[in-house]
């Protein structure tokens, strides 16, 4: 097997472990295959704060080169604020070099179109035809391009776009004291820099150096966020936010420092969008069903979509929705903004929503219908997917059976999810129930059967 092949290719893009399968040589060669495949013109490329992401970046910029496309580098950013610059500067595509929540030695190529959306299954498809065939455009002397760089106006434009969805000088009126753990990674100083000179707000800021290793793992679940929780408390913020590497995925704690269920916090951007403009909503097949509750409550329908950014966009865009995400991972996507995963806009709009009402997070939480969830990730053979499916679905022959990703069980009061991971070679599973006995009934039985 080739070691192309061993990369984990998904609906994000592609990624590995850096020198083991991703190497500058892979990545040239995919940013060559990329730049044949949108042609010549302006490519923008960024990345995140990884220690191999300078090393990536010159491959890839190389890459681009080789196939005559002129490289515009906009540095380190988040990868929403990637994608909003190169829809906004008709740019003909462009590339991220992070591997987002992954652990510190991934990294990897998100793709972008010249809408600034995630390539779809028929794009990668194409893309993936020319690499493998070394279809690539080699650029004469005359059609060589060059690099610029434009560390300064994205950001800018990001802000302005979420603005014009929110109050910000109600906001701003509020001076509200907010806590941010950056994970000193891509969105650490853009993050500050919204916070508090954009929004006006009092910042108690943690893990805001670029510079620095992450220093908790860098998904941005409950269990690594107990810095933040307690920087929340010790200083009476109303409420406290957290990111992953790239910016995306947004985590939540409320006044006292408990940190809220990642689900709850795209209910409640549903919430508040819905309460300005209702309209269809969507959402992956493993957010919680507190959607659909909170979409009812306006009388507003709601799609599901496979796991994955480009997956629910694909759906959110077929059906005009008004918002959608994946509440799993803490990514809220507004279209307002841009079809993409956008910690800045929940944070704004979440802030929006408590100056509008003057609750608290934890009384804007406890709005939201009560759901209790687990999840969880175990190794598996390749080759026994098929049979792992099976012998779900025969432990549980009441349920009905939906298998547009990987494999969901409906229960009249709960549901099982359990599907392959699109970034990681685990299994991933979801339960959720309506009470905790039912929760730990079915977690059990899921756990002994994987």
């Amino acid at each position: 097997m080739s070691r192309a092949h061993q990369l984990k290719i998904g609906v994000s893009g592609i990624r590995g472990v850096v020198g083991e399968f991703l190497t500058p040589s892979l990545a040239a060669s995919f940013a060559q295959a990329f730049g044949t495949y949108v042609g010549p013109g302006r490519v923008v490329l960024g990345r995140d704060t990884r220690s191999t992401g300078e090393m990536l970046e010159h491959a890839v910029a190389c890459g681009l080169l080789a196939a005559g496309c002129e490289v515009v580098k906009v540095g380190i950013l988040p990868t929403p604020t990637i994608q909003v610059y190169v829809a906004a500067t008709g740019a003909r595509g462009g590339l991220a070099v992070t591997a987002s929540h992954n652990p510190p030695e991934y990294n990897a190529l998100k793709l972008f179109n010249g809408e600034g959306l995630f390539f779809n299954h028929y794009e990668r498809s194409e893309l993936l035809e020319l690499y493998h065939q070394s279809q690539f455009q080699h650029a004469t002397n005359s059609e060589i391009r060059f690099v610029r760089e434009d560390y300064a106006s994205a950001p800018q434009r990001h802000f302005e776009l979420v603005l014009k969805h929110v109050d910000a000088e109600a906001i701003r009126r509020r001076r509200f004291k907010v806590a941010l753990d950056g994970v000193n990674g891509a969105g650490s100083l853009m993050s500050v820099r919204f916070l508090r000179d954009v929004l006006g707000c009092e910042l108690h800021a943690i893990s805001v150096d670029p510079t620095k290793p992450f220093p908790r793992e860098a998904e941005p679940r409950p269990e690594v966020l107990g810095d933040l929780a307690a920087l929340v408390r010790d200083n009476g913020c109303a409420i406290g936010f957290a990111q992953d590497p790239d910016g995306d995925r947004l985590a939540v704690a409320d006044e006292t420092g408990r940190v809220l269920d990642n689900d709850d916090v795209l209910a409640m951007a549903v919430d508040c969008v819905l309460g300005r403009s209702p309209g269809p909503v969507v959402v992956n097949l493993t957010t919680s069903s507190v959607i659909d509750d909170v979409a009812a409550r306006h009388k507003c329908p709601v799609y599901r979509a496979p796991v994955g950014e480009a997956n629910v966009v694909d759906r959110m865009q077929a059906v005009k929705a008004v918002i959608g995400g994946e509440g799993s991972n803490g990514g809220i996507i507004f279209p307002g903004v841009q079809y993409c995963r956008d910690s800045y806009t929940g944070m704004a709009f979440l802030l929006d929503r408590l100056a509008a009402t003057g609750m608290t997070t934890s009384q804007l939480h406890a709005q939201l219908p009560r759901y209790y969830r687990s999840m969880g990730k175990k190794p598996f053979a390749h080759g026994h997917l098929g049979v792992i499916m099976q012998g779900l679905q025969q432990k549980f022959p009441e349920a009905l059976a939906d298998r547009t990703d990987g494999l969901k069980l409906l229960f009249p009061d709960s549901w099982i999810h359990v599907r392959a991971s699109n970034t990681e070679p685990i299994l991933r599973y979801a339960v959720e129930a309506k009470s905790e006995a039912r929760l730990n009934d079915l977690v059990d039985k899921v756990n002994r059967l994987l």
